[in-house]
């Protein structure tokens, strides 16, 4: 039974949402974020890529980054464009992409249900990745951004969304990347609350390593306190994260690729080798695979088409491109065992294209890149139910939600001499 918890969020003022709302921190990297931020003093991006606001000569992973992460937390906090809601409430979240729309609630999820599985992970977290959002989380004492969860399609649900779309909107605009964001407050949030409690799974679509960091920040905070995890309605603040829930009919993946930053040999001479091992068909003009069991790769100054061999594994995890790849190709030929902690290997959103892909390689920043077919939500939450896990970055969701506008502030529920350093 999965809960959905109302919180008293902190949010924009209607008329500085706009100028306020930013991409997810992992959408893009901290020169992207600057040059966003640039000129826009109120981004989220200070909060979610707080490096922005120092010298760019300093360490990502510093001390001094987390420290301003929390100063420009408080201040959006305490500023005359923001405000804190009265009451604790949820909120309904539409997206609409090419058309296309997603409709999800907004509300706070439990991190004792992430715990005990109620909240099914399909994917391992990187541990450099994972350490970075706990740290920020522990050092603003904030969920400031949420997750993508999503469950399997009610219609009492359904029915309960429609009638709060029935109200005014808070906020309702077009980002810069065409996505039209629209949120409402429920004015009732029972109903939605007791609906959910007869979803029996929720499953992580789109931020596994915000939910582990959420855990382990949890974990830190209650030991501090010497207390324990409880059932108790009135929980520390501390204990629940944000997500959006989206009905799994509304979900759309896309292709996570890779890149290979050095190959065993020369890229001409590792293109023959593959030949003669795997079912490839040189210089292709579409680098986007057709089908499922086939991947693309530059290299050589061009696109090749792969078929991939099929598993000897019954699970369905085993089936997955991500998996026939890892077993037949980037496990024996190139040696990468962990895609977790293996620095040869890196992975590039869909979304980008796979123009992105060729310029890495005309860069120098790789050798191989790897266009994939997409995972299915389908194939994400089988693997959920057998207990299986993907290998890192299976999934791209889009569109992206845009962080800053409703935000879980937990300062009040963590004592002043409460230790705030994860153990990492």
């Amino acid at each position: 039974m999965a809960t959905v918890h109302p919180f008293r969020a902190v949010r924009p003022l209607p008329q500085h949402h706009e100028e306020i709302a930013s991409v997810p921190y992992d959408v893009v990297d901290t020169a992207e974020a600057r040059a966003r931020a640039e000129d826009r003093p109120r981004s989220f991006l200070h909060v979610a890529r707080p490096e922005i606001d120092l010298s760019p000569e300093q360490e990502l992973y510093e001390d001094a980054v987390y420290e301003q992460g929390a100063v420009n937390l408080r201040q959006f906090v305490e500023a005359d464009y923001t405000l804190r809601e009265e009451k604790p409430t949820v909120y309904v979240y539409r997206l609409v992409m090419d058309g296309r729309e997603q409709i999800g609630v907004f509300g706070g999820v439990s991190v004792a249900e992430y715990d005990e599985g109620t909240i099914v992970k399909h994917e391992e977290t990187r541990p450099a990745k994972e350490d970075d959002r706990t740290r920020h989380i522990l050092a603003q004492q904030a969920h400031a951004e949420p997750v993508m969860l999503t469950y399997r399609d009610d219609e009492t649900i359904h029915a309960l969304v429609s009638n709060v779309q029935a109200q005014e909107p808070l906020y309702d605009f077009e980002a810069d990347d065409g996505v039209r964001h629209t949120v409402w407050k429920a004015s009732a949030p029972g109903p939605l609350v007791e609906a959910f409690q007869a979803v029996e799974h929720l499953y992580i679509a789109d931020g596994h390593h915000r939910c582990k960091a959420a855990s382990r920040a949890a974990a830190t905070l209650r030991q501090s306190e010497g207390t324990a995890p409880g059932d108790e309605a009135d929980v520390p603040g501390y204990e629940l994260f944000t997500a959006v829930l989206f009905p799994m009919s509304h979900m759309h993946i896309m292709a996570y690729n890779r890149v290979v930053h050095v190959l065993p040999s020369s890229p001409g001479d590792f293109l023959e080798h593959l030949a003669r091992d795997f079912d490839l068909e040189r210089d292709v003009d579409d680098p986007v695979p057709a089908q499922k069991g086939t991947v693309c790769l530059y290299l050589d100054g061009a696109w090749h088409r792969l078929v991939l061999p099929d598993t000897e594994g019954d699970r369905v995890v085993d089936r997955l491109d991500v998996s026939r790849l890892s077993e037949h190709l980037l496990e024996p030929w190139l040696g990468i065992t962990d895609q977790r902690r293996d620095p040869n290997i890196d992975f590039v959103g869909g979304i980008r294209g796979t123009d992105a892909l060729e310029a890495r390689v005309a860069t120098g920043a790789a050798q191989l890149a790897i266009s994939m077919y997409p995972t299915r939500i389908e194939e994400l939450v089988a693997v959920s139910d057998e207990g299986s896990l993907m290998p890192p970055k299976s999934t791209w969701f889009e569109p992206k939600l845009r962080s800053g506008l409703l935000v879980h502030d937990f300062a009040e529920d963590v004592p002043d001499d409460a230790s705030v350093t994860p153990a990492i």
